[in-house]
């Protein structure tokens, strides 16, 4: 008697259009359709940047709170968080609060975001009790160093006359600072645990930094990125003189505009490989030891999937166990080689010629794809594992 296949699908958001939950979805709809007797794991995917905290609360269960904070341009936007079971650890994500997404595209400008949302959801998560918080760093508006977050946990910021900085600071304010006091922020993160899930390495400054790299992804013409360096500049010499090691250097401090280096400096916080730590809180190795094949994707595959982030680590993860595996990609890069890079078994490409579905239309056609592959594969079969059997 032949065993029904396990399949893990564990898919990652494709941006603009599909959350990871709604692309797991689609893909276990057109399974269902299309091979009926399949069993199937799901398992939404997240690096740390938007769609981390609905991730985690589906993995290890808890509530989503929701808080009224400062977006990036200082408009109040709601944002969610979550309170994971266990009731002392918070999950949160800066793309929540001053998200690049929640900036239209003719209004993007890092000299006039502020970080000041995250620090006020961070409040909330320590005001709740949460004494272990995981930080989502990625997808934000903000090249403000990290101040406006920093400002409002109680970190207190000087001008050269030694006059107080008003709230909330922004990356224009960079150049301001003189001086700062982080004693009442420090006294709030006592005996509070923060993991900040980073996987970029750029440094704060230079070539690298998070001005002159981050700077343009976020509307920063080429006057406004001098602009930001040299604030930053200005701001790792204090951040580096509070901590009293060097941060400038450390691998992610540039992160986030530069939060990576804030974290570090202000807060105590531990810069740690956002993809490898959510894959380990959300259960994915496990799950793939249980499976028979892994059914991945997400919006465009290229040579940043094999930098390990999201699809693509979990591709390299299931090389590594020997479980054959699939993508779903709205659009896949002509000069990358997934089945050479990433040991794809099979690649299924939504838009191959490049125009991708809408937001209404993309769950349809994702459910399509999998159907045809899963009708496919019941007549043909999957293979089996090449590390162990079933």
């Amino acid at each position: 008697m032949t065993l029904p296949p396990r399949l893990l699908i564990a898919m990652d958001s494709f941006k603009g259009t599909m959350t990871a939950r709604q692309a797991c979805e689609a893909v276990a709809d057109g399974v269902a359709a299309g091979w009926p007797t399949a069993e199937w794991i799901l398992v939404p995917l997240a690096d740390g940047g938007a769609g981390t905290v609905e991730a985690l609360l589906r993995a290890r269960g808890g509530t989503e709170r929701r808080t009224q904070v400062t977006g990036p341009l200082g408009d109040s936007v709601m944002a969610g968080w979550g309170l994971l079971a266990d009731g002392r650890t918070a999950v949160l994500e800066m793309a929540a609060a001053c998200g690049l997404a929640l900036v239209a595209p003719g209004r993007r400008n890092p000299l006039e975001a502020t970080s000041r949302g995250i620090g006020e959801l961070l409040v909330a998560a320590i005001d709740a009790g949460a004494r272990g918080v995981v930080l989502g760093i990625g997808d934000t508006a903000t090249v403000d160093g990290g101040l406006g977050a920093a400002q409002a946990l109680g970190v207190r910021f000087f001008d050269a006359s030694g006059e107080e900085l008003a709230a909330p600071l922004r990356g224009r304010d960079l150049e301001r600072v003189a001086a700062l006091d982080a004693t009442a922020a420090r006294q709030r993160f006592a005996g509070v645990e923060l993991e900040v899930l980073c996987d970029v390495t750029n440094p704060l400054l230079g070539p690298r930094g998070a001005a002159r790299v981050f700077g343009p992804q976020k509307g920063a013409n080429p006057a406004m990125v001098e602009h930001l360096e040299a604030g930053l500049t200005r701001v790792a010499v204090l951040f580096e003189s509070a901590a009293g090691t060097a941060v400038r250097d450390v691998a992610g401090a540039g992160a986030a505009g530069g939060m990576g280096a804030c974290c570090l400096a202000l807060l105590g916080g531990r810069l740690v490989p956002g993809t490898q730590t959510l894959f380990d809180l959300l259960g994915f190795g496990q799950a793939l030891e249980r499976a028979d094949a892994l059914l991945t994707g997400e919006g465009r595959l290229d040579a940043q999937s094999a930098a390990g982030k999201g699809a693509g680590r979990a591709l390299q993860c299931a090389r590594a166990a020997g479980v054959p595996a699939w993508a779903f990609v709205g659009i896949a890069s002509e000069d990358f080689d997934a089945t050479h890079e990433l040991g794809v078994r099979g690649l299924v490409v939504l838009a191959p010629d490049g125009a991708s579905p809408s937001a209404d239309e993309a769950p349809l056609v994702l459910c399509e794809a999998a159907r045809q592959w899963a009708e496919r594969m019941a007549q043909e079969g999957i293979g089996s594992k090449t590390s162990k059997q079933r």
